[in-house]
């Protein structure tokens, strides 16, 4: 067996975003949101960071304003099962930043049940936050970049198990498969008025709410998949969203990009 590759050297900002404003939700905590949040400082926006748990996310907020100064990053709460929660967090945005230039829809939420045992609310529980608050915020997003006329970026993140089968993962495969027909389908809608749409399809990005939730039987045998025989790093994942988030990515829509070997 071929031994795991190491991680890569961090990546350094560029500038890509500078001058850009963007909404990132589900970003506390050390996940690809958190990932996200930190990568697009790096780059140069200004960001308004969200999730359902208040305070890590005041935490988060607090951690990045003292590195990249508290003028550059404002937080705010929503569940995205929420929809007067989800208005609130894009008038908030274009409220304090004047305009409103990239959404990341990073919230999601998964589990494992075998299907002779998943009940009604865990199905639905998944495919409320995963499927559905994406839906309810890349709208409230397309609303505003239709009224303003002046483009925009949304990247969401949907997941290769959208592609591919795993025993337990009925509800969050549905879910995401649902999110990337939402990303080609909100991609041609939004076109006309400018607007690009796109999605990050990652395997296995490693963080500590995923060893909380996942057995270590699982999580070995998931990372024995992969090509370089190693997990993700979350920034690794977060460069592939700035990428898609900037303008080097200016001709690609409707698309969902595997950020891993695993998408068969």
């Amino acid at each position: 067996m071929t031994p795991p590759a190491a991680p890569p050297a961090y990546v350094p900002g560029h500038g890509l975003l500078a001058g850009r404003t963007a909404v990132v939700t589900a970003a506390a905590g050390a996940g690809i949101g958190g990932a996200t949040a930190r990568r697009f400082l790096e780059e140069g926006a200004r960001i308004l960071i969200s999730d359902a748990h208040a305070r890590r996310l005041k935490e988060t907020e607090a951690a990045l304003a003292a590195e990249f100064g508290a003028d550059r990053i404002d937080s705010l709460p929503c569940d995205v099962t929420d929809e007067t929660q989800v208005q609130q967090l894009f008038d908030t945005a274009v409220r304090l930043h004047g305009a409103l230039d990239v959404v990341v829809n990073n919230a999601g939420l998964g589990g494992t049940a075998q299907l002779v045992d998943m009940t009604d609310e865990q199905w639905t529980r998944v495919l409320d936050v995963t499927l559905n608050g994406t839906f309810r915020c890349t709208r409230a997003a397309l609303r505003h970049y239709k009224d303003a006329d002046a483009g925009g970026v949304i990247v969401n993140n949907a997941s290769v198990v959208g592609w591919r089968a795993q025993a337990g993962q009925a509800h969050y495969a549905a879910a995401k498969a649902g999110v990337m027909a939402l990303t080609r389908c909100a991609a041609v809608e939004a076109a006309t008025y400018g607007v690009r749409v796109n999605a990050v399809s990652p395997s296995l990005a490693m963080h500590p709410h995923l060893v909380k939730v996942t057995s270590a039987e699982l999580l070995a045998e998931l990372t024995e998949r992969e090509a370089f025989g190693r997990y993700a790093e979350p920034w690794e994942i977060a460069n592939v969203i700035v990428f898609l988030a900037s303008g080097y990515s200016s001709y690609m829509t409707g698309e969902t990009v595997s950020v891993s070997s695993q998408h068969a």
